[in-house]
Formats: C-alpha cells, structure tokens, sequence
C-alpha cells in the first residue's frame, strides 16, 4: 500500500510500510535496544566507560526544555562527535552504529542522524513525524545521511554537516532517495 504527496526537498514521496527491505536499519534498531544501558564506574576520565550514562544524563538535562529547544540541544550533542568512515570504523563500506557505537567510536552521517532519532525518541517525540533520510549530496556529489522531522507547520533537517537545525525550503543540493523511521519508509520521486 502506498500514497503519493509533496514532501521533503520538493520531492513526491510514496510511503511503504514493509521495512523488511531495510535489514541494516531492523539490525540497528534491535541492537540498540540490548544496548542501552548505562555502563560501569565513571570515576576516572583515563579510558572513560560512560558515554551511554553520559548520554542518557544529557538527555534528562534537557528533557524539560521547550521542544524545539530540545532539538536544537539533540543536535549540538551529536554533531560534537568526530566524523569518520566506515571503511576507517569497521572495516566495511557501509555500517550503521547504535548510539553507544557511535558515542564509542564516532561515525559517519547516518551514524549522527541515528543518535539523533533515537535520543529525540526518548524524549518523547511522535516517531511517525521524524525520518532518517538518506539522500544525495549534489554539491558533493555523495551519498548523505540526514534526520527530518516534522514541526512547526514545516520539516526541519538535523544535519551534521550544518550546525543549525533548518527548513529542508533552503536546502537545494539535496535529492532524497529513501527516508524510514519505526514504522514505515518512503521513496522520492520528482514533482
């Protein structure tokens, strides 16, 4: 099942709801789940074990904020991380971390888009409004990774490479390809 409507970057996008396609997503979000959980004594700076409880005591300092405070917060937080490839990560071409692999080893932008879902998911924000979008970067010309979310009667993009969180209006070297959350995907097609 499928329906067609304008979205993100100007693009058409037909929603489909088998995320079967997507075994790397399923993997991270099911691993991220036997994975979050704060780990060992923090007493010591040397060899630091706590970037979950780090993480996790970030987002109980900003959970009373005004929303869009939150997400502004969200993605300072992750966007302090170091960037670096998979091939230099892992090993692979293409690996997407959890937020404790991410916090652990650094990423790259799916990896940042990831921790930003995820942390705006413990915060409380409706899943079914935010999207890890994987896109092309034409000035670039690669492959992107970056996190929409609906709100304020428009969709906001958390980018790593942008150090604000800004309307996808003003963002033109960007084509979507497939974007998916928790529930559902969506692929692009020009208007």
């Amino acid at each position: 099942m499928s329906s067609a409507q304008a979205g993100i970057f100007g693009y058409q996008e037909n929603i489909r709801s088998n995320l079967e396609l997507f075994p790397q997503w399923l993997s991270v979000l099911e691993r991220n789940v036997k994975e979050n959980v704060p780990e060992g004594q923090c007493e010591t700076r040397q060899l630091d074990q706590c970037h979950v409880k780090n993480w996790l005591s970030f987002l109980q300092s900003v959970r009373k904020l005004p929303a869009m405070q939150q997400v502004h917060k969200v993605n300072a937080f992750a966007n302090q991380q170091e960037y670096i490839l998979d091939i230099d990560n892992y090993g692979v071409d293409d690996y997407w971390a959890t937020p404790k692999e991410f916090l652990y080893n650094n990423g790259d932008c799916e990896d940042y888009a990831i921790i930003k879902m995820l942390s705006l998911k413990m915060l409380g924000f409706d899943m079914h409004k935010i999207r890890l979008v994987i896109l092309q970067d034409t000035n670039l010309r690669v492959p992107h990774a970056v996190l929409a979310i609906e709100a304020q009667n428009d969709v906001l993009i958390m980018d790593n490479q942008i150090e604000e969180v800004v309307s996808h209006k003003y963002i033109l070297h960007y084509v979507p390809v497939y974007a998916l959350n928790e529930n559902q995907w969506w692929m692009f097609l020009p208007q």
